[in-house]
């Protein structure tokens, strides 16, 4: 009887690793249309936002379904989506001021910051075996992507896109308890929309920035980008996190780079070599990966689950 239900334990969780990597080349995907998108990092976000959650509202509306959630909880949610948009503003910043490769590396930074700051939030205790698998992580990070001085600024700008995204992604897991993964995507949606066409709106008013509307061929890659990368993407992610832990998501989230550049080499020529150090950075990234989940996986047998 154990046997047979921790079997179906183990089928469950590998079908939401499964999930978790379709998320993650979802992601790696997000920065080869960020750069082919010609907007600036500003406007692309406010249109990814806008567009996203236009959509999601037409489908709730002619199904029925537009979700009615406690002021107070609405307020939060709201919140989340600002903290979404302002990663997402970093991070597409990040590729536009060096490229992809350095805005998804740095994106793999996420496990670290997670690492350091969910206990804090959580207020509980630093798990040894997580600080060390984020350090080996980003250990591979440095050696997959040679840092150059002329991309400072974009590095700079992707790393505060990963702690954004890690603080996002632990405020995620708190509210997700009780609330359905649309409503949550709807109202961060929702959130960061506002947010966004704040932004917009005042440097319009008071930068040196004239309203810009997407060429069509940017519009079809948008389209790309809202429905499958965004609204797809999170609602995976958010679902995921009634399963697996903060860390665990952004642990894996340090394939997202590997994914990312891959895709860039082959959509974007971005001519980047597969040395010795990509494939020994690419190992230590794994290597942390597979160590965190063997650690899980025991932690799981001990339950009894």
């Amino acid at each position: 009887m154990f046997c047979g239900h921790n079997i179906s334990m183990e089928t469950n969780l590998r079908k939401e690793y499964v999930k978790l990597h379709i998320s993650l080349i979802l992601a790696g995907l997000t920065g080869i249309l960020g750069k082919l998108i010609t907007l600036n990092a500003i406007y692309l976000v406010w249109y990814r936002l806008l567009i996203s959650f236009g959509i999601l509202y037409l489908i709730l509306f002619f199904i029925k379904k537009l979700p009615k959630e406690q002021i107070k909880d609405i307020i939060k949610m709201c919140g989340l989506g600002m903290l979404l948009g302002l990663h997402f503003l970093f991070f597409f910043a990040s590729i536009k001021f060096a490229n992809v490769a350095v805005g998804v590396v740095c994106y793999s930074l996420e496990g670290f910051f997670t690492s350091i700051l969910e206990p804090l939030i959580l207020r509980k205790p630093f798990s040894k075996n997580n600080v060390l698998c984020s350090l080996i992580a980003v250990a591979g990070i440095g050696l997959i992507f040679h840092i150059d001085t002329h991309f400072r600024l974009g590095i700079i700008l992707g790393v505060i896109s990963a702690l954004l995204i890690a603080l996002y992604t632990i405020l995620n897991k708190i509210c997700v308890v009780e609330k359905s993964s649309v409503n949550m995507l709807f109202y961060e949606l929702f959130g960061g929309t506002l947010f966004l066409s704040a932004v917009v709106f005042a440097f319009l008013l008071f930068g040196n920035m004239s309203f810009e509307l997407p060429s069509l061929m940017s519009c079809s890659y948008l389209f790309i980008l809202t429905f499958f990368c965004t609204i797809g993407l999170y609602i995976i992610q958010i679902r995921l996190l009634r399963t697996l832990s903060a860390f665990t998501v952004s642990l894996y989230g340090n394939f997202e780079p590997i994914y990312g550049i891959l895709l860039a080499i082959i959509f974007l020529g971005e001519g980047q070599e597969l040395s010795v150090s990509f494939y020994t950075g690419m190992l230590l990234i794994l290597l942390s990966v597979f160590w965190q989940a063997f650690i899980s996986a025991g932690k799981h047998l001990e339950k009894g689950y």
